[in-house]
């Protein structure tokens, strides 16, 4: 047996019924039972005690449990002394207290199916004990002062390991019933013990000496509590002591008790019939009680599939969202790969051909076919575009700070600039012309930013920077919407990305300053070949510029549709202009084709190739109503290429490329939650603050990383 064990804990079921008969047997006008039997007990509560001396109950079940011992410690018998009546039937008991004589009252005791090894001495002070039910236990033996038992009437042994009856038990002439093993007993032996309780005591008292008497002749006084000692052990017999009036007095007790046994037996089976209903009426409150509880647990567990199924929902929601955007970062960097390698070719290129070609020399056929009026007006429109667009980023700068700084000041310099742009704008479009002509300076700003203008790679380094930065906002907005609903799935996730791309952008940053740098080494050399002072060197170079391409590519260009031309410069896709001239795609060839189609031929942005195929189909449709619109232009004489303007293309109604799915989002700033978030934190890459709110900031509000360097984005009105 181990020292230490754990006690069984009481399921749920039994702990409540056991909460409820403690609570009936303590109600007003309860009967003097205390049932607490199948209540999985492995000791009985001391409340139990305390109920049966308080409410001086008779009757104690405790039948079908789990004890081990009929008293806890800190308990004592005396608090049972009224219970008459005591089952304990079906437990685990190895012994009964030694001190059980103290229930003097008890008259019904059962103790069957338990692990009982003996019976203590003290069991003979039960003088009012008529039932003792020992069977089924683990007996050797029985005490000699199961004698004493005057009130006996039943005594069930059976099922046990005795072999011997006590020859005191001759003395208990009250017995009517005795259940044993015949076949396993000594002693008596086995055909006395066959034959009946009354062959059995004729034997014990033949062996002990007394004159046998049939137990009728005991039972009445013992049923009338008579305390009187019992005189009818004599040997002699009734016949010398008692006169006929005694014999005749005897049987009209005999007669009376029958009586009264009868009477007792019809209200024991009433007191059964009423505790049948008890426990019938409490099954029905306890099944109520139970019906109640699954239907609340039911409640509870719909409502938290409900709940389940939402939340559910929710996280299949944020991860499509993050599906996609993973989608489009993947595609990003693929592309920004493979446009990678093809730059570095083409810069290769480029070099090769800057230096074969000897673009720094001018011949004097060059010279001759100048139009110089023509290239003065192109550098006056380029310088003006140049000039307005950097006035206006410094106004719009300049009235973001207002909000700070103050107001005076600020309208005064504000006034100044805006005059300025006035002054610029009114100038004479013929002195300007000739101020062009005449100084060299202007003329190298023009040919500068109409360098920066025409270069493909600066204008993919700004492109890829602006999708970039698209990214990086709508990142940011998908992290702070997972926070707001508190989940945390797939968060390392958004964070490689939004790290991939940070990583991204500081990587083209580098190229973009690197490639400017390249185009300021150009700029120098060309201004190291002018130092001959040559007339006209910045116009020839300017005209140079704008006829840079292959003759074959030009012609190539000049056959393709105007409206399709119009239509990719208005998309902001004309760096494929040389594609489609390449593949002498029409506008009849775009309608037939598919955005799988347009990514075979090189056009890779999902959103541009769904655009353009729909605006195709916009013109096919007008050109059925009209088909003017779509008349080839007219075969040209090839002519010698004249140095012209850059063509002006209407400026566009709505950004159509990047699709609306990467359109740039709006975002307000984490910090004030009044403007727009405008700033860029390097490494971390959120955009969650503005202008204004970001300069005090030396960490990231939302990661807490050190902000190594800051990047002022533009939302495109």
């Amino acid at each position: 047996m181990p020292l230490f064990f754990r006690k069984r804990k009481p399921s749920e079921e039994a702990r409540k019924r056991l909460e409820y008969q403690m609570c009936l047997a303590k109600e007003a006008g309860a009967d003097d039972i205390l049932d607490i039997s199948k209540c999985e007990l492995s000791e009985i509560p001391f409340g139990v005690f305390a109920t049966c001396k308080v409410l001086q109950k008779k009757v104690l079940i405790v039948h079908t449990n789990h004890l081990t011992s009929l008293l806890p410690k800190s308990c004592s018998l005396l608090s049972l002394a009224t219970i008459k009546v005591l089952d304990l039937h079906d437990n685990q008991l190895t012994a009964l207290p030694d001190d059980i004589g103290q229930l003097t009252s008890l008259q019904v005791l059962n103790v069957e199916r338990n692990q009982l090894t003996y019976l203590p001495r003290s069991i003979g002070n039960l003088t009012q004990l008529q039932t003792l039910n020992v069977k089924d236990n683990k007996l050797k033996e029985l005490p000699d002062t199961l004698g004493e038992l005057r009130s006996l009437r039943t005594l069930d042994i059976s099922e046990n390991e005795i072999q011997r009856l006590p020859q005191m038990l001759a003395h208990v002439r009250t017995l009517e019933t005795l259940s044993l093993d015949a076949s396993s007993m000594v002693y008596p032996p086995q055909e006395v013990c066959s034959a009946g309780t009354e062959a059995i005591q004729q034997f014990l008292c033949k062996e002990s000496g007394l004159e046998y008497y049939p137990p009728s002749q005991y039972l009445l006084p013992v049923l009338e509590q008579d305390g009187a000692e019992n005189s009818r052990d004599s040997p002699d017999g009734p016949t010398d002591r008692f006169s006929r009036e005694e014999v005749e007095w005897q049987e009209q007790k005999m007669l009376e008790k029958l009586e009264f046994e009868r009477r007792l037996e019809l209200g024991q089976r009433e007191h059964a019939q009423l505790l049948q209903q008890s426990s019938s009426q409490k099954d029905e409150i306890l099944q109520t009680v139970k019906e109640e509880q699954s239907r609340l647990e039911q409640g509870l567990s719909e409502r938290q599939r409900y709940l389940d199924a939402e939340r559910q929902r929710l996280q299949e929601q944020l991860k499509q969202t993050e599906q996609n955007i993973s989608n489009r970062i993947q595609k990003l960097l693929q592309e920004n790969q493979r446009q990678k390698k093809s730059s570095e070719i083409l810069k290769s290129l480029e070099n090769e051909r800057i230096r074969m070609e000897q673009l720094m020399s001018i011949t004097q056929e060059e010279t001759e076919n100048l139009r110089r009026r023509e290239i003065a007006s192109a550098m006056q429109q380029m310088l003006t575009e140049s000039c307005k667009n950097r006035l206006i980023q410094m106004a719009y700068e300049s009235q973001r700070q207002s909000l700070v700084q103050q107001a005076c000041s600020s309208m005064a310099e504000m006034d100044e600039r805006f005059q300025q742009i006035l002054s610029w704008q009114q100038m004479d479009q013929n002195k300007a012309i000739s101020q062009i002509l005449q100084e060299s300076a202007m003329q190298k700003a023009a040919f500068e930013a109409l360098q920066a203008k025409k270069d493909l790679m600066l204008q993919r380094l700004r492109s890829q920077i602006k999708l970039i930065e698209t990214e990086l906002l709508q990142l940011t907005q998908l992290e702070l919407k997972r926070k707001s609903l508190d989940t945390e799935a797939l968060q390392e996730m958004i964070s490689e990305q939004r790290w991939a791309l940070s990583n991204l952008l500081q990587q083209l940053l580098k190229e973009k300053t690197q490639r400017e740098e390249e185009l300021r080494e150009i700029l120098m050399e060309l201004e190291a070949k002018s130092e001959t002072k040559q007339e006209n060197y910045w116009l020839i170079q300017y005209q140079r510029l704008l006829n840079q391409k292959p003759l074959s590519l030009k012609l190539q260009e000049e056959g393709m549709e105007r409206p399709l031309a119009a239509l990719l410069v208005e998309l902001s896709a004309e760096h494929y202009l040389p594609i489609f001239a390449h593949h002498r795609i029409s506008l009849d060839m775009l309608g037939r084709m598919s955005p799988e189609d347009l990514a075979k031929v090189g056009v890779t942005e999902a959103g541009l190739q769904h655009e353009i195929l729909r605006r195709v189909q916009e013109l096919l449709d007008a050109a059925r109503m009209q088909p003017e619109l779509l008349k080839p232009p007219k075969a040209k004489v090839l002519e010698p290429l004249e140095p012209t303007a850059p063509e002006e293309f209407p400026e566009p109604v709505r950004p159509s490329a990047p699709p609306s799915e990467l359109e740039v989002p709006t975002s307000e700033c984490v910090v004030c939650l009044e403007r727009e978030a405008q700033m860029i934190f390097l490494n971390c890459g959120h955009i969650c603050c503005c202008q204004q709110c970001c300069q005090p900031l030396r960490t990231c509000p939302l990661c807490r990383q050190e902000i190594a360097q800051r990047l002022r984005i533009y939302h495109s009105s």
